[in-house]
């Protein structure tokens, strides 16, 4: 066993055995760097990563590789969902070296931490141009020993132009009707009409920009933005990348057409898939978008919640394929003899041209994914409902990949927005409790007693990690949703104890946003980047939250740290919006107020729970809601808001003013869809 044995990452975990003789991020590690006078070897990646599995067994676990890696190097490994600050950084100077970046990745750099070579997958032995890692580490150590003097010279550029970025784009005003409209212009450019989604292969589940899609919609009723959206989600629950037995997304698809997946399945493109379809079905009524939506929330409570109540953070790629082989997809891909094992020669081949399962396959080996191919025509529902359970009793036999089980504070934070909602608008309440089960666990180990959140947990234990930018905005949006499903105010008290950490540990002069606190530990640059990647940006997850507060309580200060951070939507919406997606879904919730909805009424009355659910379903972009007793003290929107005649009413404001009080549910829906 190495230094890793007793880590709480599961990453870490599977590199404990390793014969590398690994050190965890430790400033322990870099002093003995500095005593052994020696580089040290950065190896950052995440469990479910497949390409991080076949180097740490190709050369990790060899051990010829780890006698010299042990001798010349101090080896560091990093479990990037852990430390997605140390990743951010070093990423950044991979991206800016090579041109491109990836998991596992390399990175080589003097015991001050400063890098000077990089790379990600190196293969054990000269392939398609590439060097064997034997051959890196043997070069790296050369240098190191032949040429100091140039090794000191590179890593002091990289990091000079690494401290030099900075975002002073914050303050510069809120986005308006024109950056907007040139975003919904840019991405209709990009837009792939024939498969739905943007840009080529691989292509990821645009979920922010869906998000702001719809938002733009509601706000202005353009239906290009709507077509967009529907065409993109019924594309994606058709493909491959979503599991047509037991619901759930996978990470995203090689291919343009969403036909073949990379198989591991985050909690996080779950979450805000589940939210997005939810958004969708409240938008249209579409019956696709309501059972994806369903399918979905019931994937994330079947396979990734925890016995402590939180959701785990993957499921693997990989597992094993029956041979003692670990084989990506292995779990979810058939073949038609297998389908025809499983379910005899009749609804075999109904099954096959249902879900697209060919003789040449559509993966590897003359296996296929199962999708739903636009040509199958109309289903026999009884009949294909008595081949689901078939197909997911005989997949159920094999083995199943691989379960992250730590639980990440953002994600758990996406988790918790999404099932609270999905619940609420299905009248699923076993989905708003495990919503509230998951906040719990937020609170109880996460949060410390001064607000400060913890990045991760495992098994009831908290891990040692401070939470970053994404983990105080996500965490916050979930405990707003949950609030404003549940009409319990103390998930706004503890949103706002976490947005006054973002306001006084994370934003800088002007009102840019950091992805580290001013106290975290220092790193060659600190963290900063407003642009989405599979999940929203720290910067605009902080800046929807900080809008939706200041609408539930009227603060100022939270108002205008949201308009501040906003600054970096107007600059990048026009020229990158498949990238600020989020940012820009929160630019049309500020252009339209956002809408502040007071619920006041009795609890457990049928008339204020059908003004509730009223007010839940209106699209109005952002808008928030509270519900409870007339002149209740749990949600300021309450205050001064008494029964309308003796019955429950709704208040509906906006930008200072308010339309008149309506005991109407049909009324209230009109008012939240204009």
């Amino acid at each position: 066993m190495n230094r890793l044995a007793g880590v709480t990452s599961p990453y870490l975990l599977q590199h404990a055995d390793n014969p590398v003789d690994w050190w965890p991020w430790t400033p322990e590690a870099f002093e003995e760097a500095r005593r052994r006078d020696v580089p040290v070897l950065l190896s950052v990646g995440y469990s479910a990563c497949h390409w991080c599995h076949v180097m740490a067994h190709e050369s990790f676990e060899d051990e010829k590789t780890a006698a010299y890696l042990n001798e010349h190097f101090v080896p560091v490994k990093v479990d990037r969902e852990e430390r997605p600050d140390v990743d951010a950084v070093y990423m950044e100077a991979v991206q800016a070296a090579t041109g491109h970046g990836g998991w596992p990745m390399t990175v080589f750099m003097t015991p001050d931490a400063e890098p000077f070579y990089f790379g990600t997958y190196f293969p054990p032995e000269p392939r398609h141009g590439s060097p064997s890692f034997p051959q890196v580490l043997e070069g790296v150590a050369v240098a190191w020993r032949d040429r100091r003097d140039e090794v000191g010279e590179v890593a002091g550029n990289i990091v000079r132009e690494l401290s030099g970025r900075s975002l002073a784009v914050a303050g510069k005003g809120v986005p308006g009707e024109q950056e907007l409209a040139q975003a919904l212009l840019g991405l209709t450019r990009e837009y792939d009409e024939r498969h739905g989604g943007f840009g080529g292969a691989p292509k990821f589940p645009p979920s922010m920009t869906v998000e702001f899609l719809l938002r733009h919609h509601a706000r202005t009723g353009a239906e290009g933005a709507l077509q967009m959206a529907a065409d993109t989600c019924e594309a994606m629950a058709r493909g491959g990348i979503y599991d047509q037995l037991g619901g759930g997304f996978a990470r995203y698809s090689v291919d343009r057409e969403w036909v073949v997946p990379h198989f591991e399945k985050m909690l996080y493109d779950n979450a805000l898939l589940c939210r997005v379809y939810a958004h969708l079905w409240r938008a249209t009524g579409s019956d696709l978008a309501r059972r994806v939506a369903l399918e979905t929330a019931d994937f994330m409570v079947r396979e990734l919640r925890t016995a402590e109540g939180g959701f785990a953070s993957a499921l693997d790629a990989d597992s094993d394929d029956g041979t003692g082989r670990h084989v990506e997809g292995a779990f979810y891909v058939w073949t038609p003899d297998r389908l025809r094992e499983v379910l005899g020669e009749d609804d075999a081949a109904y099954a096959a041209h249902h879900y697209g399962v060919t003789e040449e396959g559509t993966f590897e080996e003359g296996a296929s994914v199962l999708r739903l191919p636009q040509d199958a025509g109309v289903a026999d529902a009884e009949r294909l409902g008595r081949i689901r359970e078939r197909l997911l009793a005989a997949r159920a036999e094999r083995a199943r990949p691989g379960r992250d089980d730590k639980v990440v504070a953002a994600w758990n934070g996406l988790a918790v927005a999404a099932l609270a909602e999905t619940g609420a608008y299905f009248d699923r309440p076993d989905l708003v409790e495990r919503a509230t089960e998951a906040a719990d666990l937020l609170v109880r180990l996460h949060l410390d007693e001064a607000g400060r959140l913890a990045r991760t947990s495992k098994d009831g234990r908290r891990g040692a990690n401070a939470g970053v930018l994404e983990d105080y905005g996500d965490v916050a949006e979930g405990f707003l949703a949950l609030a404003a499903v549940t009409g319990e105010g103390v998930w706004l008290d503890f949103a706002g104890f976490l947005l006054d950490h973002v306001l006084d540990r994370f934003t800088g002069e002007g009102g840019q946003l950091y992805d580290t606190a001013h106290d975290a530990e220092a790193l060659i640059r600190r963290p900063q980047d407003p642009t989405d990647n599979a999940t929203p940006s720290g910067w605009t997850a902080a800046a929807g939250a900080l809008l939706s507060y200041a609408a539930q309580t009227g603060s100022e200060p939270h108002r205008t740290a949201a308009e501040q951070a906003l600054g970096v939507v107007q600059a990048l919406g026009p020229r990158a919006p498949r990238f600020v997606g989020w940012g820009l879904a929160v630019a049309e919730a500020l252009l339209d107020g956002p809408r502040e909805v007071a619920v006041a009424g009795p609890r457990g009355e049928d008339a204020t729970r059908a003004l509730h659910r009223a007010a839940l379903l209106g699209t109005a972009p952002g808008a928030v809601v509270a519900v409870g007793e007339p002149d209740g003290e749990e949600f300021p929107l309450l205050r001064d808001r008494p029964l309308v005649d003796g019955r429950p009413a709704a208040y509906v404001c906006r930008h200072f003013t308010c339309d008149a009080p309506t005991t109407d549910p049909a009324r209230l829906a009109e008012l939240l869809s204009r």
